[in-house]
């Protein structure tokens, strides 16, 4: 059960999600909750604190679901002894508890469409969508590969290049998952990832 606090993010992001971040006012929030601005204003100091506290939820689950795989938690210049020792499987269940989390998540879903549509408005959101969904994880994901690279005695692609040919699908699945008019059209997608992010391990780390 959520409380009013909760309750404020969420339909705070729907409305985000479908109009966009500066299209949204802090009355119409108050107004979907059926709540006054008032009462808004007891929970939240304006619309960007509620963008905050939005991105510092998704930020703390990506470092759960990065403990929970045996990945590092923050980026490599931050911890770049953290990347030397992490296996083919740890980075293939990373991945799939994102696809997952990413198309299923109400609040991930929503901050991702928000994102999408931001991006195009001001450099402030495109750089955010960058970091988050683009040259972010693929930097990272480039990282993870090259010290992985180090241990394999076979000659492979660049670490940009495997990075590029396993995170590419991600988006592009994410995309299908978005147009699924049914659960079980999401779930098969959901299940091509992982058949994706196992022949991929399969072909280069085996």
């Amino acid at each position: 059960m959520m409380n009013t606090k909760e309750k404020i993010l969420v339909a705070a992001l729907r409305l985000f999600a479908v109009n966009g971040y500066e299209a949204v006012s802090v009355s119409q929030i108050a107004g979907e909750l059926g709540i006054t601005k008032g009462a808004l204003y007891r929970h939240y100091k304006n619309k960007r604190d509620i963008f905050n506290c939005i991105f510092e939820y998704v930020c703390q689950l990506d470092v759960e679901r990065s403990q929970k795989s045996g990945v590092p938690e923050k980026d490599y210049s931050e911890m770049p002894e953290a990347f030397s020792n992490v296996s083919a499987e740890s980075i293939g269940d990373y991945m799939k508890a994102q696809f997952r989390y990413w198309s299923e998540d109400e609040i991930a879903c929503n901050f991702r469409k928000m994102l999408t549509l931001e991006q195009y408005k001001s450099s402030e959101m495109n750089d955010l969508y960058q970091k988050v969904l683009v040259s972010g994880p693929l930097d990272y994901i480039e990282n993870l590969f090259r010290e992985l690279s180090k241990e394999q005695e076979k000659r492979l692609p660049s670490s940009h290049a495997l990075a590029v040919e396993f995170y590419a699908p991600f988006y592009l699945l994410l995309s299908l998952s978005d147009g699924a008019d049914c659960k079980e059209k999401k779930d098969e997608i959901a299940k091509s990832y992982v058949c994706y992010i196992n022949d991929f391990f399969q072909k280069y780390f085996a």
